[in-house]
């Protein structure tokens, strides 16, 4: 199994490490944040190859961190002579007994321990040509990777090949299974299991049958005609169409499957994307050690996601899995002990969970965990009622400005969740979380001491009403608004403030939109303000 990986200029990592879990490893992250770009160096690493082809082959100067590149074009041009950029890539193994060969400290870290390296450095033979190459600083725009070479080593310096590495990878990713590939293979996998040796052979003569009955067709023999007294510049011999009867033209090439009566190609991606995970899951994982998979919820329904979900686990038992995600589905079910946060230096691990909070969110997968992941500033409400709200206050503060198009997500924890959330915001110094919540009719002060252990972090505060006798948030805003104001938002015309109130108890989500729809300057309640800057 691998233990960790250290990154050095590759793609979008300048300087990265992540150490590995034995068994899941669920990265997520911001687009462009890199989480195939891990896939992609772990592959590498194991196989020496990149999209299937040998780097040698495939070696292209936007392969290099950008900002190490233009750091050494500037000292070209300020006549400061330092080394062009190379590409590390480490890839440690854990201490066992096939792995000791791999064992030496060629490597980022200097640790002595088992482990394969990518290194895409000058190659010394053509170093004269570089030099040349640099005395015009002015005209380099780019790496000049013609002059690079690649070398696949263990980290005890000597030559690997795919045969000494005791580890083997198998890369996943819907996108790039080529569909008849897959139903080749789909099919032989299926008729193997179904049919005996007696039934392949009747299977084999009907099908060559009825290739041998195509050039009997009658308008078939009148084309054939046409073509043997046609003239040609190519051949003396006789042009004809027939359908190719050899060996290697054989049934499992030539029939396709159907679902429902529909080819294959023609049914919905969902259902393209789950049989080609899963074909190559069939295909490919018995022989391998580690199992990469890109983003399988491509295309995929939520009752479908979970079956896929499932049959991945299963099938991937007792090897390492890392698995690229931009689903909380996926993330719950798995496990959120799993997840790897990614950064531009490293992967910030959720394994500090409480174990009674990672089951929570097993059970109840539908929750938006991932936003709460990915999101730099969030606030965590009771209900929608407090999130349009909530928007609305935002809108008036900064110009008409929706949160989200500040970078502020307002999450519907579903009613009095907060602490299974707030589990998580802790393991997250860098993300921002504001819980508004009611008081319920209790002293305010009484309510924040129930999450006094998680606001000692500095990135949490709670925010709630500090009058114990406006219970919600209907009563609190009705507190800051006289009766007109609120008639007018709301458009109503009631008489009596507890006819109003009593409207805004009962139509809680209707009056909250009104609300925030509604051009009436609107007060907000102080403790709802209190959210909105401390996110802000």
């Amino acid at each position: 199994m691998l233990s960790k990986i250290v990154i050095q200029n590759y793609r979008t990592f300048r300087n990265f490490r992540l150490d590995f879990d034995a068994e899941m490893n669920i990265l997520v992250g911001n687009n462009d944040a890199g989480k195939s770009t891990i896939l992609e160096a772990i592959d590498l690493g194991l196989t020496g190859k990149l999209r299937g082809r040998p780097l040698y082959q495939d070696l292209s100067p936007y392969l290099f961190h950008q900002d190490a590149v233009g750091e050494w074009i500037d000292a070209l041009k300020g006549s400061r002579a330092v080394p062009p950029p190379e590409i590390i890539i480490d890839l440690f193994l854990e201490l066992t007994p096939e792995t000791a060969a791999l064992k030496g400290n060629n490597n980022l870290l200097k640790a002595d321990e088992p482990g394969v390296r990518i290194r895409v450095a000058l190659n010394p033979d053509y170093e004269a040509e570089y030099k040349e190459f640099i005395k015009h600083p002015a005209k380099v725009r780019l790496i000049p990777t013609e002059y690079y070479k690649v070398d696949w080593l263990a980290f005890d310096g000597n030559g690997v090949t795919f045969r000494s590495i005791p580890a083997t990878a198998s890369l996943i990713d819907a996108a790039n299974i080529h569909l008849q590939s897959g139903v080749d293979y789909y099919m032989r996998h299926i008729l193997n299991d179904l049919l005996v040796p007696d039934e392949r052979v009747k299977l084999t003569r009907a099908y060559r049958s009825l290739r041998e009955t195509f050039a009997e067709d009658e308008s078939i023999v009148k084309i054939n005609d046409a073509l043997r007294g046609a003239p040609s510049d190519v051949s003396d011999r006789e042009l004809t169409l027939n359908i190719d009867v050899s060996q290697k033209s054989s049934w499992e090439s030539g029939i396709v499957p159907h679902l429902d009566d529909l080819p294959f190609q023609f049914v919905g991606k969902g259902e393209q994307s789950t049989l080609k995970i899963l074909l190559a899951l069939n295909k490919r994982v018995d022989d391998a050690h580690i199992v990469l998979v890109e983003e399988p919820e491509n295309h995929l329904s939520f009752p479908n996601l979970g079956k896929l979900v499932k049959k991945i686990s299963e099938k991937c038992k007792d090897r390492q899995v890392f698995i690229t995600t931009h689903s909380s589905f996926v993330l719950n079910k798995l496990g959120l002990d799993k997840l790897v946060l990614l950064s531009q230096t490293e992967g910030v691990r959720l394994d500090r969970l409480p174990a009674d909070t990672q089951n929570y969110f097993r059970k109840l997968s539908g929750y938006d965990t991932l936003r709460m992941v990915l999101a730099r500033r969030s606030i965590l409400v009771e209900g929608p009622s407090d999130e349009l709200v909530i928007q609305r206050a935002h809108m008036d503060t900064h110009g008409g400005t929706l949160p989200v198009e500040s970078g502020i997500d307002i999450i519907n924890v579903r009613g009095l969740s907060f602490k299974r959330f707030l589990d998580i915001a802790q393991l997250l110094p860098q993300n921002v979380v504001a819980v508004v919540t009611d008081n319920d009719g209790k002293d305010a002060s009484d309510v924040k001491q129930r999450y006094a252990s998680y606001t000692a972090h500095p990135n949490i505060t709670v925010h709630v009403g500090e009058d114990a006798a406006f219970k919600t948030l209907e009563p609190q805003l009705f507190k800051v608004n006289d009766r007109a104001t609120m008639n007018a938002a709301l458009g109503q015309s009631f008489t009596t403030d507890d006819d109003l109130l009593d409207y805004m108890k009962r139509h809680k989500t209707d009056g909250a939109l009104a609300i925030f729809q509604s051009n009436q300057t609107i007060n907000m309640p102080e403790y709802i303000k209190e959210a909105v800057d401390a996110v802000s």
